[in-house]
């Protein structure tokens, strides 16, 4: 699994906090990506644009 680093703040969550990406799907050209707290309380939606822009891959 995936475990991405948020670049700055974002959604409420402080820079740092690690997302797993649970989920990514493409519909006509637009990809969307579920990502999970590390401790997997929380989810958010994004898309492509959002995740470059603002999560790093740890691993």
């Amino acid at each position: 699994m995936k475990l991405y680093k948020l670049n700055k703040q974002f959604n409420g969550y402080k820079k740092g906090t690690q997302f797993y990406l649970i989920a990514e799907s493409e519909f006509i050209g637009v990809k969307e990506f579920v990502l999970r707290t590390k401790d997997l309380t929380n989810r958010i939606s994004i898309n492509e644009g959002e995740l470059l822009k603002n999560f790093t891959l740890i691993r």
